[in-house]
């Protein structure tokens, strides 16, 4: 049965807004992004709405809800009281265009900053080869429809515009991540995430695993890894001994005469480490990572 809500919706473009009072139809098994076109039917033809499948596959149609980002077209009537006054906002961290539609440009320049996939340059296309439980270890990442409500709630560019130069957001992070998984990359991703794209930024409060439509568990399976591998590649003693050999042979210069070399015996050293086993250092630090 049907029954008339009260809802705040906010109005305005980037110059500045308000909430506007609404009283509006509401029928059974409706969303509020239903409520948002009959408004526009009835009351407000000229308000902006960004949407496009009302299935909850496009992400288009990403709100604040009574101050919690959602897609507004998974969003039931039923899940609010019907004396209760619901307020629809524009998501707060991007610039607003109009009404609800926001300027998500910020994410598509991440997008951009993240290099593809980076496969050994003596694999040409056709022969990559993956076993299953590489394919199913990052799948749920891709299960994103890139509604942005994580990048919107994430505090560190909720919060604080400065930091949207550095810090790429979860959704962005989480990308490298399922890269950094792929058995088939070849690029330092580690190093890319902490250096280039503000790993470090991230406190893992899980804001971003909350809001999430697909149920990625960003934080979880993506994050939190992604900043133990981070760890273990700086900090594994492998890595550091073969960086010490290779810095020390470095310095002392190869090839001179009566110098200690590791990989070259001399007369104090009694035998060498091969270049082989130096390598051998490396590799295995970068399988643990």
């Amino acid at each position: 049965m049907g029954y008339q809500a009260e809802f705040k919706v906010w109005r305005g473009d980037a110059t500045g807004g308000d909430f506007v009072d609404y009283r509006v139809d509401v029928e059974e098994g409706e969303v509020v992004l239903d409520i948002m076109h009959r408004l526009q039917a009835t009351q407000a033809g000229d308000m902006a709405v960004r949407w496009n499948c009302k299935a909850g596959k496009c992400g288009s149609c990403s709100a604040e809800v009574n101050g919690r980002p959602r897609l507004m077209c998974m969003t039931r009537m039923s899940t609010f009281g019907e004396d209760e006054t619901i307020t629809v906002a524009p998501i707060r961290t991007f610039p607003v265009i109009r009404d609800l539609v926001t300027d998500v440009d910020f994410n598509y320049q991440k997008a951009r900053e993240v290099p593809a996939l980076a496969p050994p340059e003596d694999l040409a296309p056709g022969e990559y080869r993956m076993a299953q439980v590489d394919v199913d270890r990052p799948q749920e990442f891709r299960k994103c429809i890139e509604c942005f409500l994580c990048q919107n709630v994430c505090h560190v560019v909720r919060d604080h515009e400065e930091n949207k130069e550095a810090f790429a957001g979860p959704r962005y992070l989480m990308r490298i991540a399922e890269l950094d998984m792929h058995p088939l990359d070849v690029r330092n991703r580690k190093e890319d995430a902490q250096e280039e794209h503000g790993l470090g930024y991230c406190n893992i409060t899980k804001c971003c695993t909350e809001v999430c439509p697909e149920h990625i568990k960003i934080t979880d399976n993506a994050l939190i890894p992604m900043k133990e591998r981070v760890v273990d590649r700086k900090y594994d003693p492998l890595v550091w001994l073969g960086k010490k050999i290779f810095k020390r042979q470095e310095l002392e210069g190869r090839g001179a005469t009566g110098a200690r070399s590791l990989d070259h015996p001399g007369p104090d050293n009694g035998s060498a480490l091969p270049a082989d086993e130096i390598e051998h250092i490396e590799q295995r630090g970068g399988a643990q990572a």
